[in-house]
């Protein structure tokens, strides 16, 4: 049997990234192109990623531009930021499209930190669901003679200190991020 606990860490670290990803999706008080990540333009009749249509810049803290390769698709973008749940007025300046990010409020920021409180949690289940399984294969392979009962519980004792290791990760994510969000 392959080492399963470097099957799990390989396992849980993608969970983590998956939850970063996630939580870059989450706004702060400063402006961030992983906020549209999520958008979806109708290019030409087909649902297209907004990465995929147009570049996004930073030009000041709380200002996204978003210029469409395409220019005769600047309706189509401007429409899907305006459509979004972003809360967002998008502007256009010729082709491209300025979105200026609004002030949160206090209970917004709380929303957002309980949001992000929900995807923390998420990935600690998958982490908890990655262990489960992982330890299911470790006794198996113990009641079926495949490893011995001492190289069961050493792997079992690994993959415990290992679940731990990357919860931690995930709760320092957490508190990273809620700093973000209730950072005025």
């Amino acid at each position: 049997m392959a080492n399963p606990i470097a099957q799990a860490r390989e396992q849980m670290n993608k969970s983590v990234e998956a939850t970063k990803e996630n939580f870059s999706g989450i706004r702060t008080g400063r402006a961030n192109p992983a906020l549209l990540n999520g958008l979806v333009v109708d290019y030409y009749g087909a649902p297209t990623p907004i990465k995929a249509v147009a570049s996004i810049g930073v030009p000041e803290p709380r200002t996204l531009s978003v210029t469409p390769f395409d220019a005769s698709q600047a309706n189509a973008v401007e429409k899907a930021i305006r459509d979004s749940d972003l809360g967002v007025s998008p502007r256009r300046d010729g082709n491209v499209i300025h979105i200026t990010m609004p002030e949160l409020t206090e209970d917004r920021r709380k929303e957002y930190v309980k949001l992000a409180k929900t995807k923390a949690e998420d990935g600690k289940v998958a982490v908890r669901n990655i262990r489960r399984k992982t330890k299911e294969a470790i006794d198996k392979s113990v009641k079926d003679g495949d490893m011995g009962e001492d190289e069961g519980d050493r792997y079992l004792k690994e993959l415990d200190k290992l679940t731990k290791e990357i919860s931690d990760k995930l709760d320092e994510l957490l508190a990273g991020k809620q700093k973000d969000i209730m950072e005025v």
